[in-house]
């Protein structure tokens, strides 16, 4: 009976001690974001850990929101090889609805968004969600504008940021990206063969 009790509680131990260690992320990801027009939120770390990372501030009411076709052609072409976009709405520059439902009716039925969009927040100032914060703090860049885009790696040591310019079918976006998924498929197969 004693054999019995130690093996189930060794067992339980590991169980237990697996979530922290598998849940290892930087200061980009260590967050629970809630969804974008819904009550659920969700574990970025736990949900992203491992991919690349497209950041993206987004707005219903900006010139350049058009950007959401090329942003889901992207992560529809990329998603394959590691890449998640997440775009976090924003009205620090005053062109999101204050009604989220209004919102996500831009991003999903106007656009067909199909990548993870995160309820409304502030992106600058003392008031920045903290992945922005992060963000900021790791770049030294503050969105200017709508539609900044933060290139994250995988292992969240490597953060480029493109302006609200820089298209999501940019040469050079695009190379700096397959750049930082190579990477990532590059280390992947290092760990695997390393353990």
């Amino acid at each position: 009976m004693m054999k019995k009790w130690l093996g189930a509680a060794a067992l339980l131990g590991s169980l237990t001690a697996m979530p922290a260690m598998a849940n290892q992320c930087g200061e980009i990801l260590s967050h629970a974001m809630q969804q974008l027009n819904t009550r659920e939120t969700v574990d970025l770390c736990a949900q992203y850990q491992g991919k690349t990372v497209l950041v993206v501030n987004t707005a219903s009411k900006c010139g350049f929101t058009k950007q959401f076709e090329g942003l889901e052609a992207l992560y529809q072409k990329y998603q394959d090889k590691g890449l998640v976009v997440l775009g976090f709405p924003s009205d620090s520059f005053k062109q999101e609805y204050d009604d989220a439902e209004k919102t996500a009716e831009v991003c999903y039925l106007t656009y067909g968004v199909k990548f993870p969009m995160f309820t409304t927040t502030k992106v600058k100032g003392d008031d920045a969600n903290p992945v922005f914060k992060a963000l900021i703090s790791k770049t030294g860049e503050t969105p200017s504008w709508n539609f900044n885009k933060y290139l994250v790696s995988a292992d969240e040591q490597t953060v480029k940021h493109f302006g609200s310019r820089t298209a999501p079918d940019d040469k050079d976006f695009i190379a700096e990206l397959e750049k930082m998924l190579a990477a990532n498929s590059g280390t992947e197969k290092t760990t695997k063969s390393g353990e």
